[in-house]
Order: structure tokens, then sequence, then C-alpha cells
């Protein structure tokens, strides 16, 4: 018996001391909503859909963590090689950051990362 009290005494000692005993990241309180479907608690990464017709994609972050929109890297959205293959690669598209309660419409970004 006291062998498995020393294998739990750390878990115990953890919990506690009002510590998580597992490292695990809490999601978000509140909504994200990307066009037209809004996310409750969200946590993780979100697909942004580009319209057919060319129109932005409204971005809502009314949640208490920072939203990431990952800009486009080697997909179909990204721009066309130049032609000349000695002119420069345009210069990459840094990510777009939103904090809480602040929203955007956008036409660029493969997803929504949370966090």
């Amino acid at each position: 018996m006291s062998r498995w009290k020393r294998l739990l005494s750390p878990l115990a000692a953890a919990t506690a001391d009002g510590r998580p005993a597992l490292n695990t990241p809490s999601s978000a309180s509140g909504f994200l909503t990307i066009g037209g479907t809004t996310y409750i608690d969200p946590d993780g990464s979100y697909p942004l859909d580009h319209r057919a017709d060319g129109s932005a994609t409204l971005i809502i972050n009314d949640t208490d963590r920072h939203l990431t929109i990952v800009t486009e890297r080697n997909s179909h959205h990204s721009p066309a090689p130049p032609a000349d293959p000695s002119a420069p690669a345009p210069a990459p598209t840094p990510d777009l950051v939103l904090g809480p309660g602040e929203r955007t419409e956008t036409r660029r970004g493969d997803s929504v990362r949370v966090g």
C-alpha cells in the first residue's frame, strides 16, 4: 500500500494546492463568428472558406483570447509565381491578429486559430 501512496502523492499534492493535475490549456470563453457560423467557447483552428463571389468574410472575436488569421502559405489561395524567374518573390503577408472584442472583414487567410 505504501508504494501506491508514493506513486500517487505527486498527483494528490498538485490537486491539493489548487493547481491542475494535468497541464491542459483551457479553451477560450465566448463566441467566434466566421461568416455565418458562430462557435461557442472555441478552441483550436477553424477553416476560413473564401466566398465564390469574392466578397469579404466577416470575423468577430467575442472571446477572451486573441485570434490569428493565418495567411496563405503554399496553398491554392497564394498568388501565382512571377513569370520572370529572376524577379524577386512577393513578400509573405503577415498573419492578422484580432484582440478580444475586435472584428474584421478579410478576403485572405486559410484558417482562424484561437489563442
